[in-house]
């Protein structure tokens, strides 16, 4: 059972990436995505880490939250390239 409160950092320790400060901001700075591609269809992800991702989604699960708020982060940029075309 997953006992692990639901928030950034141990979101990435689910992912099985670094949850340092430093690093997840550093992981959202280099791993930004197209306004099109959804968080789980990333390019980045390996087979787990995606089926993961989904499943959080799809079920509105209690890490969804969390998730959101990558995703988020990681359309930051293309939500400025559109906002700046408008």
């Amino acid at each position: 059972m997953d006992t692990a409160v639901p928030q950034m950092t141990n979101l990435f320790l689910q992912l099985g990436l670094d949850s340092s400060v430093h690093a997840i901001a550093g992981f959202i700075q280099s791993h930004q995505l197209g306004a099109d591609t959804a968080i789980a269809d990333a390019p980045y992800w390996n087979d787990a880490q995606r089926q993961f991702l989904a499943e959080q989604i799809k079920a509105d699960a209690a890490w969804s939250t969390v998730v959101d708020q990558l995703n988020e982060a990681l359309h930051e940029d293309a939500v400025r390239q559109q906002a700046q075309l408008r």
